[in-house]
């Protein structure tokens, strides 16, 4: 891994009632996309609190860049999107990223510039010059995006950036993250949207009750395999056999899917790379059937996140 951006050893924070982090212990390096993941209550914010030094930790240490967390050198290089954010309401977009940008000591032409470059990068554009009170909570978000971003830092910290959006919103979020990696960016993602994650992160690391239970590359977790679904018309049961040595991959008729008619059915498979998802479309239509519609399953990274979680408690918001 490449030089580490964030550095945690035991990091801890005791409440007395249970909640909190215990011993976490993570690294995360230059230009990585990391995703820290877990159900609510799990202690993700918390731990994210700690690195901003916005709490203090009753265990371990942690450095940001080299710096311990809390002190000024740390927090000049790194943005922060809060899950719970509030701006003043009687302020235009524009003048809350101008209060901002004097808090960050940026100088007047520097701050002008980055404000209407970033209002269009997070997608407010004109609107920066409405008041506050007047935006959506998902444009209010969007400009917590650009808080965040408004100092050009080496590493964000992002929790939950897209819960408030729309597909839409969340889309254009998503591809503004991802330059953000293209410009070697550091990007510590907390969110619920694992597709988002999934699409985004190199590694992720999952919390429950404080602790860490699986840490690891996208890839490795999701064992790089992806469930895809098929309906066909034209089958017949005898075609699995050979379907499958031409493939090399086991292919079944998937009985949780109900056809909409009983002329077609949903086949199921299990595959590890796009291309194989082509070459099964081809053999089936080269064996004169109908290939109405193909599609993924539930997210993969879904199906791990509950797997993972199977069977064991976990505090959640009323706990």
């Amino acid at each position: 891994m490449s030089q580490a951006v964030i550095e945690a050893r035991g990091l801890s924070k005791d409440y007395g009632n249970g909640r909190g982090c215990r011993g976490i212990t993570l690294s995360v390096g230059t230009g990585e996309a990391f995703g820290f993941l877990g159900p609510n209550g799990a202690g993700k914010s918390t731990f994210v609190k700690m690195l901003v030094g916005l709490i203090q930790p009753t265990g371990g240490n942690a450095e940001i860049m080299g710096h311990a967390v809390g002190s000024l050198e740390a927090r000049r290089h790194f943005g922060y999107l809060p899950e719970l954010y509030r701006y003043q309401e009687w302020l235009s977009g524009e003048e809350v990223l101008e209060l901002h940008a004097k808090l960050c000591g940026l100088d007047r032409h520097t701050a002008k510039k980055r404000i209407r470059e970033l209002l269009d990068q997070v997608g407010i554009g004109l609107r920066g010059r409405d008041r506050v009170k007047h935006y959506s909570k998902g444009m209010q978000q969007r400009l917590g995006l650009a808080c965040a971003l408004l100092n050009d830092p080496q590493l964000v910290f992002l929790d939950e950036p897209s819960s408030a959006l729309d597909p839409i919103g969340r889309m254009e979020v998503r591809k503004l993250l991802q330059q953000l990696r293209q410009q070697g960016k550091t990007i510590f993602l907390n969110s619920h949207l694992l597709e988002d994650v999934e699409l985004l992160c190199d590694r992720v690391a999952l919390l429950n009750n404080g602790n860490i239970l699986h840490t690891g590359t996208v890839t490795e977790v999701l064992q790089e395999k992806t469930r895809w679904h098929l309906r066909v018309g034209g089958f017949t049961p005898f075609l699995l056999p050979w379907l499958e040595q031409m493939l090399g991959m086991p292919i079944g008729i998937a009985a949780d899917i109900p056809a909409p008619n009983g002329d077609t059915v949903w086949l199921e498979a299990e595959l590890t790379d796009d291309e194989q998802i082509g070459w099964l479309n081809n053999l089936i239509m080269e064996q004169g059937m109908t290939l109405y519609e193909v599609k993924k399953s539930q997210t993969r990274l879904d199906e791990w996140f509950m797997n993972a979680l199977s069977g064991l408690s976990h505090r959640g918001e009323r706990s």
